[in-house]
């Protein structure tokens, strides 16, 4: 118990109080640490040398996955043929992360860089569509993507000035992109 008034408690600010983190970032501190430690088991687990980054960004968790150079070719195996096992580990820590606070994660994982060479790559493919789509008026449709390539696309075709939807389920969902409505 404390021996300060009610008068003194409400007169002089609590530094506590003050330097709270509100409870979003908190939540999303929280998720990262939590899917560090998952993928730092799993580095383990496989004796893989890799050294975590959390950054949070636009109010999502980005974790990547780095090592030293002669570490890169066995990280590189973590991502698979057109980033496929990336996309499980991504999901997978998402689910470490759901069993862990209850509460869905839209984490983003990298690893080596991957994510950030692939999204120079699908700016190039989405800047192509719209060039296609400028000069013959016709709809172009992509090649099937995660959700998380499409959403960069979608943004990047949007900055074109064009309009592009998903269409497809599954592993066939994919971007068709068309010519603005006048």
């Amino acid at each position: 118990m404390s021996n300060v008034e009610q008068s003194d408690a409400v007169d002089t600010p609590n530094p506590v109080e003050e330097n709270e983190v509100p409870d979003e970032a908190r939540s999303i501190e929280e998720e990262g640490d939590i899917a560090a430690d998952y993928l730092e088991e799993l580095l383990d687990i496989a004796d893989l040398d890799g050294d975590i980054d959390i950054e949070v960004r636009g109010g999502r968790t980005y974790i990547s996955i780095a090592g030293e150079p002669e570490d890169e070719k066995s990280l590189r195996r973590l991502i698979g043929s057109k980033g496929e096992v990336l996309d499980s580990l991504q999901e997978l820590t998402r689910l470490a992360v759901l069993t862990a606070t209850g509460n869905r994660s839209r984490l983003v994982l990298d690893i080596t860089g991957y994510r950030q060479g692939r999204a120079g790559e699908l700016k190039r493919i989405a800047e192509e569509a719209a060039a296609k789509v400028e000069s013959s008026g016709e709809s172009v449709a992509l090649e099937p993507m995660s959700a998380y390539e499409r959403k960069l696309v979608h943004d990047c075709v949007a900055a074109l000035g064009m309009q592009s939807e998903s269409e497809g389920e599954g592993p066939g969902r994919h971007i068709v992109v068309s010519p603005a409505d006048s």
